[in-house]
């Protein structure tokens, strides 16, 4: 009898966690790192040939997050990626992006993410008429 209580014990476990699974999904990770900011990378390519952007500049703005003007938070490398970490806070407006080329070839783009997972964001700019 103790052996047929301690089976439906697990039994009912086991299909407990099941139906909470089921329900709820796997969690997923969470948006910020230790320091309490949030991981992004960027990928910035010319939107006429494709060709990585090496140097241009990343400007972020986090309204309630302590970055309430711009502020400088990378620069492309030569492959035209870049990896930065924002300030998060459930609470802030934002993200604000900008990418800003500093030798005037390229129009300088804004954007706000709403989705902040850490992936490669991939970021076109397009030149400026010659």
């Amino acid at each position: 009898m103790k052996l047929f209580r301690h089976l439906l014990k697990g039994v009912s476990l086991t299909s407990a966690l099941f139906v909470f699974q089921a329900c709820y999904g796997v969690p997923e990770p969470p948006l910020m790192n230790e320091y309490g900011e949030t991981p992004m990378s960027f990928s910035l390519r010319s939107r006429r040939d494709g060709a990585p952007l090496e140097g241009i500049q990343i400007y972020a703005r986090a309204t309630g997050s302590g970055y309430e003007r711009y502020q400088s938070v990378g620069i492309t490398d030569p492959n035209g990626t870049c990896r930065v970490s924002l300030p998060y806070n459930r609470n802030m407006e934002g993200p604000f992006l900008q990418f800003v080329d500093p030798s005037g070839r390229y129009v300088a783009k804004d954007t706000t993410l709403a989705d902040l997972r850490d992936r490669l964001v991939e970021i076109k700019m397009d030149e400026l008429p010659q």
